[in-house]
């Protein structure tokens, strides 16, 4: 996901780095002196003499000049230790500790090239903004050791993302908080062709390996074969499906199973609708009436991931319509750059609950932020 946002994230920060102000400049040091003027120096260096202090005569004695030759010795012997030629010690510590401060005007140079990149991975615009405002914030004026420049600012990019992802609830768990002989509602929305109907058998699945049962309705009494495509999950995966004619009122089929779901005690009900252009009032108008009829406990909305800022646009449409609680996205497995995910998390302020990874019934996984950021390569 985000390709080639490692690479290019990795030669951004350098250019930051690299303009930056240094602070606390280290003092240059010395490099060691040669061998041989180490000894040129000790010779320079010479012995106390004779001399006059006043009215009393120095006179040095014999273990005073043995003293002093024994501690220039072992000067000269710690010199050694450094190589002739080589830097310092200290400056080799020295130059890891200079410090830098990220200008205001040298982060909105580079912050055009953050945006550009941002929008090539499918982050719609004014989440790229929030992202760059965030960031902003986190480095600009502040210090950071130089050789650190780039984790810091990878460290602030994790965290913005994080905020801007919704924390996922446990979907069995709230199934689980239902009352005892009221089922749980489930109502699927979402445009034609996103793996809708598969992504239901998949929830479907899931919950009977979590010993939750179910039953499938199939309201999507339009598309041709739609009825038969969910009748063949159900029996695959042994869930029952409640069906009738189609061009019957899809608001009727999920209140049938709704019904059968109280008369048998089972505890889920999946509602599968008909995928409706996200522009069309009348269309949007009739999942509302579904909507109203069942009062389903939960709307998912289901979306690509590979779709990009169309995603952004559909998804706004069905939340504006009956408000959805929770996002699906298909196509993980194949979605190169990840930026819908945090698009559509944005813009409606809900979570992602599940990425679909295959056409298997295993498929799917549960949304986890934090695997979803090391996919990023951050």
């Amino acid at each position: 996901m985000f390709k080639g946002l490692k690479e290019k994230l990795k030669n951004w920060t350098k250019k930051i780095s690299e303009k930056t102000e240094t602070i606390d400049e280290p003092e240059k040091l010395v490099e060691a002196p040669k061998k041989e003027d180490e000894k040129a120096e000790i010779k320079d260096v010479g012995l106390p003499m004779e001399f006059d202090a006043g009215m009393q005569k120095y006179i040095p004695d014999t273990e005073e000049i043995k003293s002093i030759e024994e501690n220039l010795q072992e000067t000269v012997e710690k010199k050694e230790e450094i190589k002739p030629g080589e830097k310092g010690f200290l400056k080799k510590i020295t130059s890891k500790l200079i410090k830098v401060k990220i200008s205001e005007k040298e982060f909105e140079v580079y912050s055009e090239e953050l945006e550009m990149l941002l929008l090539e991975n499918n982050v719609a615009l004014e989440v790229a903004e929030e992202i760059i405002s965030k960031l902003k914030s986190e480095i600009v004026g502040k210090e950071f050791l130089k050789k650190e420049v780039e984790e810091e600012i990878k460290d602030s990019l994790k965290e913005i993302i994080k905020e801007i992802l919704i924390e996922p609830f446990s979907l069995v768990d709230e199934i689980k908080k239902k009352k005892t002989g009221e089922p749980y509602v489930i109502l699927f929305c979402g445009i034609n062709g996103t793996g809708k109907t598969t992504t239901v058998a998949k929830i479907a699945e899931q919950l009977k390996g979590k010993k939750i049962s179910s039953v499938l309705a199939a309201a999507d009494t339009f598309r041709a074969a739609s009825i038969e495509q969910l009748q063949k999950h159900g029996e695959r995966i042994g869930v029952k499906v409640i069906s009738h004619e189609y061009g019957t009122d899809p608001a009727s089929v999920g209140f049938d199973a709704i019904k059968y779901a109280k008369k048998n005690l089972i505890n889920c009900v999946l509602i599968d609708t008909a995928g409706r252009i996200h522009t069309s009032k009348n269309l949007l108008k009739e999942i509302e009436k579904v909507s109203k009829v069942c009062k389903p406990d939960l709307k998912l909305f289901i979306g690509e991931s590979i779709t990009g800022n169309d995603a952004i646009e559909q998804v706004k449409s069905f939340n504006w319509s009956i408000g959805i609680d929770g996002i699906i996205l298909t196509k993980a497995d194949i979605d190169e750059k990840g930026g819908t995910s945090l698009s559509v998390s944005y813009v409606t302020k809900k979570p992602i609950l599940y990425l679909g990874t295959g056409q298997e019934y295993d498929a799917i996984e549960v949304f986890d932020k934090n695997k979803f950021i090391k996919r990023l390569g951050l």
